[in-house]
């Protein structure tokens, strides 16, 4: 059994992603991280929080060529944030076990030999239903909101990437959350990974 291991997990909006995600390492006992990546680029940057955050899975667009001349050799601001995103990934990847939701770790990572990639989807109606209970937006708001973070995440992914965001040739597993629902496919993806990983 290797000690160390990662579970990449890709996500459309509203489709339970990053709670699955979440739900996965308690359920592994291991590390997560998500919105955490972001601190750590900021204690590597020195760059504020907001900027960070704005720059998160964001497309390269000209307001990031705007920015080219704040990091070294004029290399936009976007992609700066994108190189230090990827060695914290591969930092985290060689010092523990842990899953990484989205920041195209699966492509970070792709030459990680014990790393399992999971992409989770569902039909645009389950995930704005989601949206409504959790979050209370909106059903007309959520719908489109879902369409536009779906659109932003496939730009990012496959402008960084030679793969496709979604396609099933991109992932070891890709499930749609809707068909067990949120808890039954955390146990689903976990004993794919413990069967993998030689956990049992």
């Amino acid at each position: 059994m290797e000690d160390k291991y990662v579970i990449t997990v890709g996500r459309q909006f509203g489709s339970g992603g990053r709670e699955i995600g979440r739900k996965l390492a308690t359920r592994l006992g291991i590390g997560y991280y998500d919105k955490e990546l972001l601190s750590e680029i900021q204690k590597e940057t020195g760059l504020s929080p907001s900027f960070i955050a704005k720059s998160d899975e964001q497309p390269l667009t000209a307001w990031s060529h705007a920015l080219a001349g704040l990091f070294y050799d004029g290399i936009p601001a976007q992609e700066q944030i994108f190189r230090y995103q990827s060695d914290i990934v591969r930092k985290i990847a060689e010092k523990e076990s842990c899953v990484i939701v989205g920041r195209c770790a699966d492509y970070i990572l792709r030459d990680y030999p014990h790393c399992v990639n999971v992409f989770i989807h569902a039909p645009l109606a389950f995930c704005v239903e989601r949206l409504f209970l959790n979050d209370g937006i909106p059903w007309k708001e959520g719908a489109e909101l879902a369409v536009k973070m779906n659109k932003k995440r496939s730009t990012y992914y496959n402008f960084y990437t030679d793969k496709k965001w979604g396609s099933i040739n991109s992932y070891h597993l890709s499930i749609d959350s809707s068909l067990l629902g949120i808890d039954p496919t955390v146990e689903l993806i976990a004993t794919l990974v413990e069967q993998k990983m030689g956990l049992k």
